[in-house]
Protein backbone atom coordinates (compact mmCIF):
# COMPACT_ATOMS: atom_id res chain seq x y z
CA UNK A 1 0.00 0.00 0.00
CA UNK A 2 2.69 2.43 0.62
CA UNK A 3 4.26 1.18 -2.93
CA UNK A 4 1.22 2.36 -4.29
CA UNK A 5 0.61 5.97 -2.40
CA UNK A 6 4.38 6.77 -3.37
CA UNK A 7 4.17 6.15 -7.02
CA UNK A 8 0.64 7.80 -7.45
CA UNK A 9 2.67 10.89 -4.96
CA UNK A 10 5.62 10.78 -7.63
CA UNK A 11 3.03 10.66 -10.90
CA UNK A 12 0.76 13.65 -9.12
CA UNK A 13 4.05 15.49 -8.73
CA UNK A 14 5.73 14.85 -12.45
CA UNK A 15 1.74 15.83 -13.73
CA UNK A 16 2.12 19.20 -11.68
CA UNK A 17 5.91 20.11 -13.08
CA UNK A 18 4.83 19.50 -16.45
CA UNK A 19 1.55 21.62 -16.20
CA UNK A 20 3.59 24.47 -14.33
CA UNK A 21 6.44 23.92 -17.38
CA UNK A 22 3.86 24.64 -19.96
CA UNK A 23 2.43 27.34 -18.18
CA UNK A 24 6.07 28.94 -17.95
CA UNK A 25 6.75 28.20 -21.53
CA UNK A 26 7.91 31.63 -23.77
CA UNK A 27 8.14 31.38 -27.19
CA UNK A 28 9.59 33.60 -29.92
CA UNK A 29 9.04 34.41 -33.90
CA UNK A 30 9.27 36.05 -36.56
CA UNK A 31 5.77 36.60 -38.89
CA UNK A 32 6.05 33.89 -41.04
CA UNK A 33 7.13 31.52 -37.69
CA UNK A 34 4.21 32.29 -36.51
CA UNK A 35 1.94 31.99 -39.22
CA UNK A 36 3.72 28.35 -39.50
CA UNK A 37 3.04 27.57 -35.96
CA UNK A 38 -0.87 28.85 -36.22
CA UNK A 39 -1.08 26.70 -39.30
CA UNK A 40 -0.31 23.80 -37.20
CA UNK A 41 -1.83 24.65 -33.66
CA UNK A 42 -4.59 27.36 -33.84
CA UNK A 43 -8.16 26.41 -32.89
CA UNK A 44 -9.29 26.86 -35.69
CA UNK A 45 -7.07 24.43 -38.28
CA UNK A 46 -6.98 21.75 -35.74
CA UNK A 47 -10.72 21.46 -36.31
CA UNK A 48 -10.56 21.74 -39.80
CA UNK A 49 -8.10 18.98 -40.03
CA UNK A 50 -10.78 17.43 -38.16
CA UNK A 51 -13.14 18.13 -40.20
CA UNK A 52 -11.49 16.66 -43.03
CA UNK A 53 -10.75 12.70 -40.71
CA UNK A 54 -14.69 13.19 -40.66
CA UNK A 55 -14.85 13.48 -44.54
CA UNK A 56 -12.55 10.24 -44.33
CA UNK A 57 -14.71 8.16 -42.01
CA UNK A 58 -18.06 9.34 -44.18
CA UNK A 59 -16.12 8.34 -47.44
CA UNK A 60 -15.82 4.79 -46.00
CA UNK A 61 -19.17 4.84 -44.30
CA UNK A 62 -20.91 4.91 -47.87
CA UNK A 63 -18.24 2.56 -49.85
CA UNK A 64 -19.18 0.22 -46.81
CA UNK A 65 -22.64 -0.04 -47.94
CA UNK A 66 -21.68 -1.85 -50.84
CA UNK A 67 -19.56 -4.08 -49.09
CA UNK A 68 -20.48 -7.79 -47.75
CA UNK A 69 -22.58 -7.16 -44.42
CA UNK A 70 -22.71 -10.21 -41.16
CA UNK A 71 -25.30 -9.84 -38.83
CA UNK A 72 -25.71 -11.86 -36.56
CA UNK A 73 -29.24 -12.73 -34.39
CA UNK A 74 -29.85 -14.83 -31.29
CA UNK A 75 -33.70 -15.27 -29.79
CA UNK A 76 -35.09 -17.02 -26.29
CA UNK A 77 -38.49 -17.29 -25.76
CA UNK A 78 -40.41 -18.79 -22.66
CA UNK A 79 -44.13 -18.94 -23.26
CA UNK A 80 -45.22 -18.55 -19.57
CA UNK A 81 -48.86 -19.98 -20.84
CA UNK A 82 -49.07 -22.05 -23.72
CA UNK A 83 -51.42 -20.96 -26.37
CA UNK A 84 -54.19 -23.65 -26.80
CA UNK A 85 -55.23 -24.47 -30.31
CA UNK A 86 -58.54 -26.36 -31.26
CA UNK A 87 -58.51 -29.11 -33.24
CA UNK A 88 -60.87 -31.02 -34.89
CA UNK A 89 -61.51 -34.44 -33.45
CA UNK A 90 -60.84 -37.65 -35.04
CA UNK A 91 -57.56 -36.40 -36.92
CA UNK A 92 -55.40 -38.43 -34.77
CA UNK A 93 -55.94 -36.26 -31.30
CA UNK A 94 -58.23 -38.09 -30.10
CA UNK A 95 -62.18 -37.38 -29.36
CA UNK A 96 -64.72 -37.58 -32.09
CA UNK A 97 -66.17 -35.94 -35.15
CA UNK A 98 -68.17 -32.69 -34.60
CA UNK A 99 -65.96 -31.68 -31.68
CA UNK A 100 -62.58 -29.39 -30.92
CA UNK A 101 -59.45 -31.16 -28.95
CA UNK A 102 -57.39 -28.42 -26.71
CA UNK A 103 -53.56 -29.35 -27.96
CA UNK A 104 -50.56 -27.21 -27.32
CA UNK A 105 -48.34 -27.20 -30.46
CA UNK A 106 -45.60 -24.65 -28.88
CA UNK A 107 -43.19 -25.48 -26.21
CA UNK A 108 -42.59 -24.02 -23.11
CA UNK A 109 -39.38 -22.88 -24.34
CA UNK A 110 -37.59 -22.34 -27.28
CA UNK A 111 -34.10 -21.00 -28.89
CA UNK A 112 -32.33 -20.33 -32.03
CA UNK A 113 -29.46 -18.56 -33.62
CA UNK A 114 -28.42 -17.32 -36.91
CA UNK A 115 -25.94 -15.51 -39.17
CA UNK A 116 -27.20 -13.91 -42.36
CA UNK A 117 -24.64 -12.42 -44.87
CA UNK A 118 -26.54 -9.94 -47.48
CA UNK A 119 -24.91 -8.14 -50.66
CA UNK A 120 -25.48 -5.07 -52.75
CA UNK A 121 -25.54 -6.77 -56.46
CA UNK A 122 -26.42 -3.45 -58.35
CA UNK A 123 -28.10 -0.12 -57.03
CA UNK A 124 -27.19 3.50 -59.21
CA UNK A 125 -28.09 5.33 -55.76
CA UNK A 126 -24.88 3.40 -54.48
CA UNK A 127 -22.58 4.06 -57.04
CA UNK A 128 -23.57 8.14 -57.00
CA UNK A 129 -23.36 8.17 -53.35
CA UNK A 130 -20.00 6.95 -53.90
CA UNK A 131 -19.53 10.00 -56.16
CA UNK A 132 -20.76 12.24 -53.64
CA UNK A 133 -18.88 10.78 -50.81
CA UNK A 134 -15.76 11.51 -52.65
CA UNK A 135 -16.94 15.45 -53.09
CA UNK A 136 -17.80 15.60 -50.11
CA UNK A 137 -13.83 14.89 -49.12
CA UNK A 138 -12.68 17.24 -51.98
CA UNK A 139 -14.81 19.99 -50.28
CA UNK A 140 -13.18 19.49 -46.86
CA UNK A 141 -9.78 19.96 -48.14
CA UNK A 142 -10.57 23.20 -49.36
CA UNK A 143 -12.59 23.98 -46.28
CA UNK A 144 -9.42 23.42 -44.58
CA UNK A 145 -7.26 25.56 -47.08
CA UNK A 146 -9.80 28.30 -46.72
CA UNK A 147 -9.19 28.33 -42.89
CA UNK A 148 -5.52 28.07 -43.21
CA UNK A 149 -6.20 31.18 -45.37
CA UNK A 150 -7.55 32.93 -42.84
CA UNK A 151 -5.45 31.97 -40.13
CA UNK A 152 -2.84 33.09 -41.93
CA UNK A 153 -4.27 36.81 -42.50
CA UNK A 154 -5.25 36.97 -38.69
CA UNK A 155 -2.15 36.46 -37.54
CA UNK A 156 -0.88 38.65 -40.11
CA UNK A 157 -3.32 41.10 -38.85
CA UNK A 158 -2.43 40.11 -34.93
CA UNK A 159 1.28 40.60 -35.08
CA UNK A 160 1.25 43.80 -36.80
CA UNK A 161 -0.90 44.80 -34.00
CA UNK A 162 1.47 44.20 -31.23
CA UNK A 163 4.20 45.73 -33.04
CA UNK A 164 1.79 48.79 -33.31
CA UNK A 165 1.68 48.86 -30.06
CA UNK A 166 4.68 48.48 -28.75
CA UNK A 167 5.81 51.49 -31.13
CA UNK A 168 3.38 53.54 -30.24
CA UNK A 169 4.28 53.03 -26.21
CA UNK A 170 7.60 53.94 -27.23
CA UNK A 171 6.81 57.15 -29.23
CA UNK A 172 4.17 58.42 -26.52
CA UNK A 173 6.84 57.52 -23.99
CA UNK A 174 9.57 60.06 -25.87
CA UNK A 175 6.88 62.40 -25.98
CA UNK A 176 5.89 62.30 -22.82
CA UNK A 177 9.13 62.87 -22.22
CA UNK A 178 9.60 65.95 -23.72
CA UNK A 179 6.31 67.48 -22.24
CA UNK A 180 7.29 67.07 -18.94
CA UNK A 181 10.14 68.01 -19.44
CA UNK A 182 8.70 71.09 -21.18
CA UNK A 183 6.07 71.49 -18.17
CA UNK A 184 9.28 71.28 -16.03
CA UNK A 185 11.19 74.32 -17.54
CA UNK A 186 7.96 76.20 -18.17
CA UNK A 187 6.46 75.99 -14.35
CA UNK A 188 10.13 77.25 -13.18
CA UNK A 189 9.34 80.40 -15.79
CA UNK A 190 6.74 80.93 -14.34
CA UNK A 191 7.64 81.09 -10.73
CA UNK A 192 10.18 83.29 -11.48
CA UNK A 193 7.64 85.52 -13.16
CA UNK A 194 9.18 85.31 -16.95
CA UNK A 195 5.85 83.43 -18.12
CA UNK A 196 2.38 83.35 -17.83
CA UNK A 197 0.21 81.11 -15.89
CA UNK A 198 -1.70 79.96 -19.83
CA UNK A 199 1.64 78.85 -20.37
CA UNK A 200 1.66 76.34 -17.86
CA UNK A 201 -1.46 74.91 -18.25
CA UNK A 202 -1.51 74.35 -21.88
CA UNK A 203 1.23 72.58 -21.29
CA UNK A 204 -0.13 70.29 -18.42
CA UNK A 205 -2.95 69.15 -20.43
CA UNK A 206 -0.45 67.86 -23.23
CA UNK A 207 1.45 66.11 -20.56
CA UNK A 208 -1.51 64.95 -19.11
CA UNK A 209 -3.24 63.28 -22.33
CA UNK A 210 0.26 62.13 -23.18
CA UNK A 211 -0.38 60.41 -19.64
CA UNK A 212 -3.20 59.11 -20.77
CA UNK A 213 -2.66 58.23 -24.36
CA UNK A 214 0.26 55.82 -22.51
CA UNK A 215 -1.81 53.51 -20.11
CA UNK A 216 -4.56 53.24 -22.74
CA UNK A 217 -1.10 52.21 -25.06
CA UNK A 218 0.15 49.79 -22.46
CA UNK A 219 -3.51 48.30 -21.72
CA UNK A 220 -4.05 47.76 -25.53
CA UNK A 221 -1.01 46.17 -25.75
CA UNK A 222 -1.52 43.58 -23.37
CA UNK A 223 -4.99 42.63 -25.06
CA UNK A 224 -3.05 42.66 -28.81
CA UNK A 225 -0.59 40.02 -27.24
CA UNK A 226 -3.43 38.09 -26.13
CA UNK A 227 -5.46 38.29 -29.50
CA UNK A 228 -2.27 37.28 -30.72
CA UNK A 229 -1.86 34.26 -28.66
CA UNK A 230 -5.68 32.84 -29.48
CA UNK A 231 -4.80 33.19 -32.94
CA UNK A 232 -1.99 31.09 -32.49
CA UNK A 233 -3.49 28.43 -30.68
CA UNK A 234 -1.82 29.37 -26.92
CA UNK A 235 -2.95 30.12 -23.87
CA UNK A 236 -3.25 33.45 -23.73
CA UNK A 237 -0.95 34.21 -20.86
CA UNK A 238 1.58 32.56 -22.54
CA UNK A 239 4.50 34.75 -23.50
CA UNK A 240 5.14 35.42 -26.76
CA UNK A 241 8.42 37.62 -27.65
CA UNK A 242 8.15 38.87 -31.58
CA UNK A 243 11.43 39.09 -33.39
CA UNK A 244 10.08 41.33 -36.62
CA UNK A 245 9.85 45.06 -36.65
CA UNK A 246 6.93 46.94 -38.03
CA UNK A 247 8.62 49.45 -40.36
CA UNK A 248 11.00 46.41 -41.78
CA UNK A 249 8.15 44.34 -42.42
CA UNK A 250 6.02 47.92 -44.10
CA UNK A 251 9.10 47.93 -45.90
CA UNK A 252 9.32 44.91 -47.31
CA UNK A 253 5.89 44.47 -48.21
CA UNK A 254 5.77 47.31 -50.14
CA UNK A 255 8.30 46.72 -52.46
CA UNK A 256 6.51 43.34 -53.47
CA UNK A 257 4.41 45.30 -55.61
CA UNK A 258 4.95 42.48 -58.56
CA UNK A 259 1.62 40.75 -57.31
CA UNK A 260 0.19 43.22 -58.43
CA UNK A 261 0.99 43.04 -62.14
CA UNK A 262 0.58 39.19 -62.14
CA UNK A 263 -2.65 37.98 -63.76
CA UNK A 264 -5.07 35.91 -61.50
CA UNK A 265 -6.37 32.68 -62.26
CA UNK A 266 -9.45 32.16 -60.69
CA UNK A 267 -9.73 28.08 -60.88
CA UNK A 268 -6.65 28.15 -58.28
CA UNK A 269 -8.54 30.37 -55.37
CA UNK A 270 -10.32 28.74 -53.02
CA UNK A 271 -13.84 30.73 -53.33
CA UNK A 272 -13.78 29.57 -56.90
CA UNK A 273 -12.92 25.62 -56.24
CA UNK A 274 -15.38 25.53 -53.24
CA UNK A 275 -18.20 27.44 -55.37
CA UNK A 276 -17.14 24.48 -58.17
CA UNK A 277 -17.61 21.79 -55.69
CA UNK A 278 -21.23 23.45 -55.10
CA UNK A 279 -22.08 22.70 -58.85
CA UNK A 280 -20.95 19.11 -58.43
CA UNK A 281 -22.55 18.35 -55.48
CA UNK A 282 -25.70 19.16 -56.91
CA UNK A 283 -25.18 17.29 -59.93
CA UNK A 284 -24.84 14.14 -58.06
CA UNK A 285 -28.07 15.42 -56.30
CA UNK A 286 -29.50 15.07 -59.90
CA UNK A 287 -27.59 11.88 -60.56
CA UNK A 288 -28.98 10.53 -57.42
CA UNK A 289 -32.36 11.23 -58.37
CA UNK A 290 -32.56 9.58 -61.63
CA UNK A 291 -31.13 6.81 -60.11
CA UNK A 292 -34.35 6.20 -57.92
CA UNK A 293 -35.79 4.79 -61.04
CA UNK A 294 -33.66 2.20 -61.48
CA UNK A 295 -34.19 -1.28 -60.12
CA UNK A 296 -32.03 -2.54 -57.30
CA UNK A 297 -30.46 -5.99 -56.74
CA UNK A 298 -28.93 -7.92 -53.72
CA UNK A 299 -28.30 -11.20 -52.45
CA UNK A 300 -28.47 -12.81 -49.38
CA UNK A 301 -27.59 -15.90 -47.25
CA UNK A 302 -28.77 -17.14 -43.77
CA UNK A 303 -27.90 -20.00 -41.52
CA UNK A 304 -29.02 -21.08 -38.53
CA UNK A 305 -30.14 -23.67 -35.82
CA UNK A 306 -33.27 -24.02 -33.23
CA UNK A 307 -33.82 -25.34 -30.26
CA UNK A 308 -36.93 -25.90 -28.15
CA UNK A 309 -38.37 -27.98 -24.88
CA UNK A 310 -40.50 -27.61 -22.02
CA UNK A 311 -36.95 -27.29 -19.92
CA UNK A 312 -34.28 -24.94 -20.28
CA UNK A 313 -31.56 -27.57 -21.50
CA UNK A 314 -29.95 -26.03 -24.50
CA UNK A 315 -26.68 -25.85 -23.46
CA UNK A 316 -26.85 -29.72 -22.26
CA UNK A 317 -25.92 -32.43 -24.12
CA UNK A 318 -29.28 -33.49 -24.40
CA UNK A 319 -30.26 -30.68 -26.52
CA UNK A 320 -31.56 -30.87 -29.70
CA UNK A 321 -30.73 -28.52 -32.54
CA UNK A 322 -32.00 -28.30 -35.71
CA UNK A 323 -30.19 -26.19 -38.71
CA UNK A 324 -32.18 -24.35 -41.41
CA UNK A 325 -30.51 -22.48 -44.06
CA UNK A 326 -31.85 -19.70 -46.58
CA UNK A 327 -30.38 -18.40 -50.03
CA UNK A 328 -32.05 -15.85 -51.93
CA UNK A 329 -32.05 -12.79 -54.45
CA UNK A 330 -33.87 -9.77 -53.43
CA UNK A 331 -34.86 -7.62 -56.72
CA UNK A 332 -37.05 -4.42 -56.07
CA UNK A 333 -38.22 -2.69 -59.01
CA UNK A 334 -39.44 0.95 -58.89
CA UNK A 335 -42.61 1.33 -61.34
CA UNK A 336 -44.92 4.28 -60.36
CA UNK A 337 -44.73 6.63 -58.21
CA UNK A 338 -47.77 9.20 -58.55
CA UNK A 339 -44.90 11.67 -60.08
CA UNK A 340 -42.75 11.47 -56.91
CA UNK A 341 -39.39 10.73 -58.63
CA UNK A 342 -40.46 13.53 -61.47
CA UNK A 343 -40.56 16.00 -59.07
CA UNK A 344 -37.19 15.58 -57.08
CA UNK A 345 -35.45 15.47 -60.49
CA UNK A 346 -36.51 18.74 -61.59
CA UNK A 347 -36.20 19.81 -58.20
CA UNK A 348 -32.51 18.55 -58.22
CA UNK A 349 -32.01 20.37 -62.06
CA UNK A 350 -33.06 23.71 -60.02
CA UNK A 351 -30.88 23.35 -57.17
CA UNK A 352 -28.09 22.68 -59.94
CA UNK A 353 -28.72 25.94 -62.11
CA UNK A 354 -28.90 27.62 -59.00
CA UNK A 355 -25.26 26.23 -58.01
CA UNK A 356 -24.18 27.10 -61.93
CA UNK A 357 -25.63 31.05 -61.00
CA UNK A 358 -23.61 31.30 -57.96
CA UNK A 359 -20.90 29.68 -59.55
CA UNK A 360 -20.39 32.61 -61.88
CA UNK A 361 -21.11 35.14 -59.20
CA UNK A 362 -18.47 33.57 -57.46
CA UNK A 363 -16.15 34.46 -60.22
CA UNK A 364 -17.03 37.94 -60.19
CA UNK A 365 -17.07 38.26 -56.90
CA UNK A 366 -13.45 37.18 -56.75
CA UNK A 367 -12.43 39.51 -59.59
CA UNK A 368 -13.51 42.45 -57.72
CA UNK A 369 -11.99 41.19 -54.60
CA UNK A 370 -8.99 41.58 -56.03
CA UNK A 371 -9.26 44.88 -57.92
CA UNK A 372 -10.73 46.43 -54.71
CA UNK A 373 -7.44 44.76 -52.79
CA UNK A 374 -5.28 46.14 -54.40
CA UNK A 375 -6.43 49.27 -54.82
CA UNK A 376 -6.35 49.06 -50.89
CA UNK A 377 -2.66 47.69 -51.27
CA UNK A 378 -1.50 51.00 -53.83
CA UNK A 379 -3.29 53.28 -51.51
CA UNK A 380 -1.61 52.31 -48.31
CA UNK A 381 1.81 52.07 -49.86
CA UNK A 382 1.28 55.75 -50.91
CA UNK A 383 -0.34 56.67 -47.82
CA UNK A 384 2.90 55.41 -46.62
CA UNK A 385 5.37 57.35 -48.51
CA UNK A 386 2.85 60.58 -47.43
CA UNK A 387 2.79 59.78 -43.75
CA UNK A 388 6.51 59.63 -43.86
CA UNK A 389 7.12 63.22 -45.36
CA UNK A 390 4.08 64.71 -43.61
CA UNK A 391 6.02 63.56 -40.60
CA UNK A 392 9.02 65.34 -40.89
CA UNK A 393 7.04 68.28 -41.69
CA UNK A 394 4.99 67.96 -38.85
CA UNK A 395 8.50 67.42 -36.66
CA UNK A 396 10.35 70.43 -38.51
CA UNK A 397 7.29 72.63 -37.23
CA UNK A 398 7.24 71.28 -33.45
CA UNK A 399 10.80 72.29 -33.52
CA UNK A 400 10.86 75.65 -34.32
CA UNK A 401 7.57 76.08 -32.37
CA UNK A 402 9.69 74.91 -29.14
CA UNK A 403 12.31 77.34 -30.02
CA UNK A 404 9.80 79.83 -30.49
CA UNK A 405 8.44 79.43 -26.96
CA UNK A 406 11.17 79.16 -25.50
CA UNK A 407 12.36 82.37 -26.91
CA UNK A 408 9.23 84.07 -25.93
CA UNK A 409 8.09 84.95 -29.55
CA UNK A 410 5.60 82.01 -29.84
CA UNK A 411 2.53 81.03 -27.57
CA UNK A 412 1.95 77.71 -25.10
CA UNK A 413 -1.35 77.18 -27.32
CA UNK A 414 0.80 77.34 -30.91
CA UNK A 415 3.16 75.00 -29.34
CA UNK A 416 0.31 72.58 -28.08
CA UNK A 417 -0.99 72.72 -31.17
CA UNK A 418 2.24 72.14 -33.29
CA UNK A 419 2.74 68.92 -30.58
CA UNK A 420 -0.54 67.47 -31.50
CA UNK A 421 0.01 67.81 -35.37
CA UNK A 422 3.04 65.27 -34.78
CA UNK A 423 1.61 63.19 -32.27
CA UNK A 424 -1.48 62.74 -35.07
CA UNK A 425 1.58 62.39 -37.86
CA UNK A 426 3.06 60.08 -35.83
CA UNK A 427 0.01 57.74 -35.46
CA UNK A 428 -1.14 57.77 -38.99
CA UNK A 429 2.51 56.43 -39.84
CA UNK A 430 2.27 53.48 -37.62
CA UNK A 431 -0.87 52.79 -38.87
CA UNK A 432 -0.48 53.09 -42.83
CA UNK A 433 2.78 50.77 -41.68
CA UNK A 434 -0.18 48.48 -40.52
CA UNK A 435 -2.46 48.99 -43.47
CA UNK A 436 0.70 48.01 -45.96
CA UNK A 437 0.78 44.36 -44.06
CA UNK A 438 -3.04 43.78 -43.97
CA UNK A 439 -4.03 45.01 -47.12
CA UNK A 440 -0.97 42.63 -49.20
CA UNK A 441 -2.16 39.69 -46.78
CA UNK A 442 -6.03 40.10 -48.03
CA UNK A 443 -4.43 39.85 -51.52
CA UNK A 444 -2.71 36.74 -50.93
CA UNK A 445 -5.61 35.09 -49.00
CA UNK A 446 -7.65 35.93 -52.16
CA UNK A 447 -5.05 34.87 -54.78
CA UNK A 448 -4.77 31.77 -52.23
CA UNK A 449 -1.26 31.60 -51.01
CA UNK A 450 -1.17 30.83 -47.30
CA UNK A 451 2.29 29.56 -47.14
CA UNK A 452 3.93 33.12 -48.04
CA UNK A 453 7.36 32.74 -47.29
CA UNK A 454 7.89 37.00 -45.31
CA UNK A 455 11.40 35.99 -45.11
CA UNK A 456 13.16 37.03 -48.54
Amino acid sequence: MKKISLSLLLLLSTIGFTQEENQNKSYAFTLQEAIDFAIDSSYATINARRDVAIALKQKWETTADGLPQINAAGNYEYNAIVQITPVPGGLGFGGEEGEFIPVQFTPRQNMNASVTLNQLIFDGSYIVALQAAKTFLEYSDNEETRTKLDVRKDVVSAYGNVLLTHNSISIIESNLETAKKNLYETRKTFENGLAEEEDVEQLQITYQQLQSQLNNAKRMKEISKESLNMVLGLPITTEVTLLEDLEVLANRNALEAEILTDDLEVENTIDFKIADNLVKQRELEMKLEKSRALPSLSAFANYGQTSFGNSFEFFSSRADWFEFSVIGLSLNVPIFSSGQRSARTQKARIEMDKAETQKTQAINQIKLQLNNAKSNFEFSVDNYDLSKKNLELAERIEHKNQLKFKEGVGTSFELRQAQQQLYSAQNELLQSMLDIINSKAEIEKIINTPFTNFEK
